[in-house]
């Protein structure tokens, strides 16, 4: 019988690279699943994402928020696997409500309706965000939380929910949680395709504070691969992390996209720091590998490819972008 997995907020980014993984065949054994994608098409999540999946899944235009909805699209489903999101730090800092209500509230609507259904296998889609800042070393599981940002606080109260079901209840629902993600089809207000979608129109790039923030950057297939990981080995009740492959300061990216489009540093403007902006986050995965996960996607390779995307596809990203005068990251 084949799988039936609802992806939340599979219109997004994330969600949707994992959608086209599973329904591309790069996941053995699952090459059969039945793929409900539910999405409530805020600004970052675009069915454009899903067009190479077209007619290979159902579509369901909706609110984790929605208990109603949820009780009845869940029951049939054996895997929830929940993406649905906001996560742009600057627009928490600007407006943290709808934060608050989806990234908390819409994730205990989803775990009660997971709980009512009898869903088999839940994965909450998490960040490194919860933990601030680290200035020396990584984070491993047991890490205490201490969110500095609305986003990563509303993150945390999710992931808080999720455990709370787990151990209460008994509901069989692992966390993963990853550093800055990069590829194709990522809305152009994150620092990557801002930057190179920026510069290939001739403009120039915003650079916060002295750019010595340092991220741990992912390639998204690397990502989902590991959060199908989860979904088949994980612990319930846990934490799993997903670390990067690329430490680097926000002015070692910069340089590298700088060179990647053939600009030079006249094109950046540095501007004032975010409030609360986290220095460094950086996570160790040894609990993930342990399950048989490995990244596969090296930083240079998965850059290069990532900016050649851009290049060539300037009908998805023109008709989303709009001017911005920070940088996100």
């Amino acid at each position: 019988m084949a799988q039936r997995v609802l992806v939340t907020g599979g219109a997004g980014f994330i969600g949707s690279n994992y959608v086209r993984s599973l329904l591309g065949g790069a996941y053995p054994g699952w090459e059969d699943a039945e793929v409900t994608v539910l999405d409530k098409l805020t600004y970052a999540g675009n069915p454009a994402n899903l067009a190479p999946v077209a007619g290979r899944h159902t579509f369901v235009h909706g609110d984790i928020c929605d208990a109603e909805l949820l009780a009845s699209l869940i029951p049939g489903h054996r895997v929830v696997i929940n993406f649905a999101a906001e996560s742009h730090v600057d627009r928490s800092i600007a407006r943290a409500d709808e934060f608050v209500r989806t990234n908390v509230q819409g994730v205990q609507t989803l775990m009660q309706a997971c709980l009512d259904a009898g869903v088999e296998r839940i994965v909450q889609i998490s960040t490194d965000e919860v933990y601030g800042s680290v200035d020396e070393g990584s984070w491993d599981e047991s890490a205490p939380l201490a969110p500095n940002s609305p986003y990563a606080a509303a993150k945390a109260g999710g992931d808080l929910i999720a455990l709370s079901y787990a151990r209460t209840h008994g509901l069989p629902v692992s966390l993963t949680r990853c550093g800055n993600n990069y590829g194709p089809y990522q809305y152009p207000e994150k620092i990557i395709p801002f930057f190179v979608t920026s510069l290939l129109d001739g403009g120039s790039v915003p650079l916060y504070g002295d750019g010595l923030h340092v991220r741990d950057w992912i390639h998204v297939d690397d990502h989902c691969r590991g959060i199908h990981t989860v979904v088949e080995h994980g612990r319930p009740g846990e934490v799993h992390h997903i670390a990067g492959t690329a430490e680097l300061t926000n002015n070692d990216l910069t340089e590298r996209l700088l060179k990647a489009v053939g600009a030079d540093w006249g094109r950046v403007e540095r501007v004032a720091d975010r409030p609360g902006h986290d220095r460094r986050y950086s996570l160790t995965d040894a609990k993930l590998r342990g399950l048989g996960y490995a990244p596969g996607v090296s930083f240079e390779d998965g850059l290069a490819a990532t900016v050649q995307w851009y290049v060539d596809r300037r009908d998805w990203w023109e008709p989303l972008r709009t001017p911005r005068t920070d940088a996100a990251a």
